[in-house]
């Protein structure tokens, strides 16, 4: 089973049009693939990692102006490099 919409080709032109003005305004890298969407940035500051999570915060309302919604259950943060402060991130309120 997968998570991209099944039904008619309609809905998969809507869930196209959504997925591809995804990144509108976004300032990392943000890779889409399917059902899969991942942002990487490098952060080495307090500003930079508010600049990071403005991102996620983007993606969340824009999700819920579609109507649709990301699996938070599935959200993972990958932190890489030594002297990694580790910055905590969220999506929406989690």
């Amino acid at each position: 089973m997968s998570g991209v919409p099944q039904g008619s080709v309609v809905v998969l032109a809507l869930f196209n049009i959504f997925v591809g003005n995804m990144d509108s305004g976004i300032e990392c890298t943000l890779t889409k693939f399917a059902d899969d969407t991942k942002l990487c940035g490098m952060v080495n500051t307090l500003e930079g990692r508010d600049a990071i999570q403005r991102h996620p915060d983007r993606l969340e309302r824009l999700a819920c102006a579609n109507r649709m919604k990301f699996n938070k259950a599935k959200l993972k943060v990958l932190h890489v490099g030594r002297c990694n402060p580790k910055y905590n991130y969220r999506l929406g309120g989690e």
